[in-house]
């Protein structure tokens, strides 16, 4: 092989001890501090035993590991080399310690962290991190199944309907704003053999109390798929007063014989990626069959909706799964009816287009999956993976919000934050009695960076 000399001159040492790992963390703790998330969590986190002493340092240490790209306990010792604790503005805490700290938690004191995520939430908006809040607000409600190995894992040892072994959380995601849409909400964590709407009305209760509290004075709209077809869901949005488009399932004849006789002069086209696709409506009473609807009819709980379908030709594959030649065209158009209910007012074609945006939310469980860390649960407390869930919710939107108020830039893939902001490396010199974090001359988002940090720095700081 071919000698490199100019890489073999090159002569390494480990002796810089201003050196700076994830400079760029500085601006989420930045808007951390102007938030308050520190003071909040030293208010809220009372969990036992000397575990649970400086709560906020140890929760610090995690979401500013989360934010580096750690994704296991062990990797907030990343954060311990050099001096990149002081550009988090708290001292990290050892991996051992924050390791003990959350398989402490119960799960209630995993319900102390939501009393946190819900104030935060309220202190973006007053920030700005959330223009037109006050007017509508879209959230999108959904379920993921997270996979654990072994069984050792509290609420993660029975087998679920995929055939493995994990947790089932769920998650309330706000939308409708393309500048700032992906901030979570709300997250539960839930036993991997849940349904989908498992615990589901009380979430949605508590996701819209949140909402209200946090400055949502004026529509709110809930947007689920088929999976929160329920009754219960539906009467936890009325009274609620929020308005509701949920995928309708096509059990019985009732859906499927009115969409049946819908004629071909009532389906209006719309802007579909296959030609020929459309849109319908018609009155519906959803649930009123079997003695369960009976049950609800009695307590005044049914109530005629708007039922909207989209139908769709088949594509090549659809037609050949069902053994069909998609050379040879059908001798009668064949379709795929997508139906959905609502109780919002307006066009057609504009909520039936709004309802399919509600597949957006994968966006954000993929963020939270794949660049975060909610794919690894590190614990084998029920409660310590609860609190695991939502300190990646946390550090989720501190990013979200980063974005939107630092670096006013459209939202983009934590990774690509990450690689561009978080993990751009520094040093830390004091001149003139001061610290100066000094980042690469030729560094292409080093302005970003800097204009970031004066932007935040002037956001006034949290109260209340």
């Amino acid at each position: 092989m071919t000698k490199s000399c100019t890489l073999d001159r090159i002569r390494v040492t480990a002796d810089d001890e201003n050196g700076v790992s994830d400079a760029g963390l500085l601006i989420a703790a930045t808007l951390g501090d102007r938030l308050g998330l520190g003071p909040l969590l030293r208010e809220h986190l009372t969990v036992p035993g000397s575990a649970g002493a400086n709560p906020d340092r140890k929760c610090l240490t995690l979401i500013h590991s989360l934010l580096a790209g750690g994704d296991c306990i062990e990797d907030v010792n990343a954060l311990r080399a050099g001096s990149t604790g002081a550009v988090l503005g708290h001292k990290v805490a050892a991996s051992s310690t924050v390791g003990t700290f959350l398989r402490s938690f119960g799960f209630g004191h995993a319900r102390q962290l939501d009393a946190v995520t819900r104030r935060l939430l309220a202190r973006a908006v007053t920030a700005g991190a959330h223009p037109g809040f006050s007017e509508s607000v879209t959230v999108d409600i959904d379920s993921t199944l997270c996979e654990t190995y072994g069984l050792k894992k509290d609420g993660a040892r029975g087998v679920m309907r995929t055939g493995l072994r994990g947790y089932h959380p769920l998650l309330a995601v706000i939308a409708g704003t393309p500048d700032i849409a992906g901030v979570v909400a709300h997250a539960r964590m839930r036993r991997g053999r849940s349904s989908d709407s498992t615990s589901a009305p009380v979430f949605i209760k508590e996701t819209i109390s949140r909402l209200r509290s946090a400055g949502a004075a004026g529509e709110i709209v809930l947007r689920a798929d088929s999976g929160f077809y329920l009754s219960d869901v539906v009467t936890a949005c009325r009274n609620n007063d929020v308005r509701f488009s949920i995928t309708a399932r096509m059990i019985g004849s009732a859906v499927k014989d009115k969409i049946a006789a819908i004629a071909e002069s009532e389906w209006t086209p719309i802007d579909y990626f296959l030609p020929g696709a459309g849109v319908a409506e018609f009155t519906f009473i959803p649930f009123a069959s079997g003695p369960r609807g009976k049950l609800l009819a009695e307590r005044g709980e049914i109530h005629p909706v708007r039922l909207i379908v989209r139908r769709t030709p088949l594509t090549d594959a659809q037609a050949i799964n069902r053994g069909q030649d998609p050379d040879q065209p059908a001798l009668f158009p064949i379709y795929d009816y997508h139906p959905m209910i609502t109780d919002r007012t307006g066009e057609i074609v504009e909520i039936e287009a709004d309802h399919r945006r509600h597949a957006e939310v994968e966006l954000t469980i993929r963020d939270l999956k794949h660049d975060m860390a909610m794919n690894h649960f590190p614990t084998k407390s029920f409660g310590g993976n609860a609190a695991w869930l939502i300190l990646n919710t946390i550090a989720h939107n501190l990013t979200r919000w980063a974005t939107r108020l630092g670096l006013a830039t459209a939202p983009v893939m934590t990774k690509k934050i990450r690689r561009r902001i978080y993990n751009v490396t520094g040093r830390l010199v004091r001149t003139g009695r001061r610290l100066v974090l000094r980042l690469p001359r030729r560094w292409p988002w080093a302005a970003l960076i800097t204009a970031a940090i004066e932007r935040l720095r002037a956001l006034p700081a949290a109260s209340g």
